[in-house]
């Protein structure tokens, strides 16, 4: 398939939403591979996202990010924990606050299913010129905000 110099709007509207179903069927995949609830992976993915950007990750943030009241938060994070995905531990420098971390076995596991599609995407994404990946970013980043409520 040749590539559209000018692509509909609509038509990459479309095409984004298609990649996301895609990304979701992965994720409850992986989920049932390891029985997570979907709400369970989106919040070892929020985890890892928040550790990724040197975010403190506490309930209330994962509350945050995933909708959820206090008691569905807890509930989360205690199959998590019971899983073993997630481990709890008190803040050094405020031992009021329980903070959260994705365990080394669950990045394993997730890096044993999502390392394929993500070293494929990666790959990809290295067949656009610079310019052509900011374009990519600019939009994603702004697609990601259009969606946050």
């Amino acid at each position: 398939m040749p590539d559209n110099p000018d692509p509909d709007p609509l038509e990459l509207v479309h095409l984004l939403r298609a990649a996301s179903v895609e990304f979701g069927l992965r994720q409850a995949e992986f989920g049932a591979a390891h029985g997570m609830h979907p709400t369970d992976v989106r919040a070892l993915i929020c985890l890892l996202d928040a550790a990724r950007a040197g975010e403190r990750a506490t309930a209330g943030l994962l509350a945050a990010r995933l909708g959820l009241n206090s008691a569905g938060t807890t509930a989360v994070i205690d199959r998590l924990e019971r899983l073993g995905h997630v481990n709890r531990f008190r803040d050094g420098a405020d031992r009021r606050r329980v903070l959260l971390q994705v365990s080394p076995e669950a990045v394993r596991m997730g890096q044993a299913f999502f390392g394929p599609v993500i070293d494929g995407l990666v790959d990809l994404l290295g067949t656009f010129g610079p310019a052509e990946r900011a374009a990519i970013h600019r939009f994603l980043t702004s697609a990601r905000t259009a969606l946050t409520p």
